[in-house]
């Protein structure tokens, strides 16, 4: 009895199929506020091919800064058209001894590639806290599971460039130092939760612009 349905549905299936259903692309909408789920879309006809081209990781990143590097992103908000998409991209550029802290991205996996220069790059497993660690030169790529915490460090002589791509338009960022030192979290609280010492906690709070 349910045969005729059967081919009902392989029908339309036929006649639309799934890639037909849902919209080919959600530009975002810069002008309205992000949702747990990206930016609203743009409407599709004040869509222009600008909004699938993007040239902002062209130019170094400044690295005159406290870690010596640079994170230039191409995330939904600086590259509408990925918006919706599940990908996106960062551009590195590490000084020597430039270091991209220790970080999570709590949306995405992320897969480095290096252009440039050496890279001493790992990430901590979150079970057994089992560390991985790689020295990549140009040409290597590694891989950091969603969610898990991880680093890079320029380990040679020249300076370093390396991309970032993940698995969604944004992965979020939380960097574990400016998680502690970088706000007003109390430095008594900091020390029972991490066991660092009064005065070391405090100065890396006045390091980092911290307070409490």
């Amino acid at each position: 009895m349910y045969l005729p349905y059967f081919f009902l549905f392989s029908i339309l299936l036929a006649l639309y199929p799934s890639s037909a259903l849902v919209q080919d692309f959600c530009v975002a909408d810069l002008s309205l506020p992000p949702t747990p789920a990206g930016y609203p879309c743009k409407k599709t006809s004040k869509v222009t091919s600008d909004d699938f081209a993007y040239h902002g990781l062209a130019a170094k990143g400044n690295t005159s800064n406290i870690i010596s590097a640079a994170v230039t992103p191409a995330l939904d908000g600086q590259f509408p058209g990925v918006n919706g998409l599940g990908i996106s991209i960062v551009r590195l550029d590490l000084a020597v001894g430039g270091v991209i802290p220790l970080h999570t991205h709590p949306a995405g996996s992320e897969l480095l590639v290096v252009i440039e220069g050496t890279i001493c790059a790992g990430f901590v497993s979150s079970f057994e806290n089992v560390v991985y660690l790689k020295t990549l030169n140009k040409g290597d790529i590694m891989v950091f599971p969603q969610g898990l915490v991880h680093f890079q460090i320029n380990s040679g002589k020249t300076p370093a460039l390396a991309f970032a791509s993940f698995g969604t338009q944004n992965p979020g960022l939380q960097i574990i130092d400016f998680a502690l030192f970088k706000n007003d979290f109390p430095t008594e609280l900091v020390n029972k939760v991490t066991f660092l010492d009064v005065a070391q906690i405090k100065k890396l709070k006045g390091v980092l612009g911290g307070t409490n």
